[in-house]
């Protein structure tokens, strides 16, 4: 099984070819193909290379599916004993993704 971790976002994701995941907001329309060039890790039916911190010549394509709202995040702020409550709350721009294809030169 054909494996690699990348970065995306300031996390890290284990994709294999046809997998679907998602991550933060790439300001992509769907159907257009995204790179990812921070491989960290990958892996082949024999072979493993390690990235230091990236492994060179190392990418994964991928296509966008979609980009929707994630679920609300609630944000609250207190103090304590000063009578300060403040509660606030967003939702995330969440981009899905197909990994089409993991290349290694």
């Amino acid at each position: 099984m054909k494996y690699a971790v990348v970065l995306a976002g300031g996390k890290q994701y284990k994709v294999a070819e046809g997998d679907v995941l998602e991550v933060q907001s790439l300001n992509l329309k769907a159907n257009d193909a995204y790179t990812f060039n921070d491989v960290l890790l990958v892996v082949d039916e024999k072979t493993r290379k390690i990235g230091t911190p990236t492994v060179s010549g190392a990418s994964v394509s991928a296509t966008v599916v979609d980009t929707k709202k994630g679920t609300k995040i609630r944000v609250a702020k207190y103090k304590a004993k000063v009578r300060y409550r403040k509660v606030m709350g967003f939702r995330p721009v969440i981009t899905t993704v197909k990994v089409e294809k993991i290349t290694l030169k």
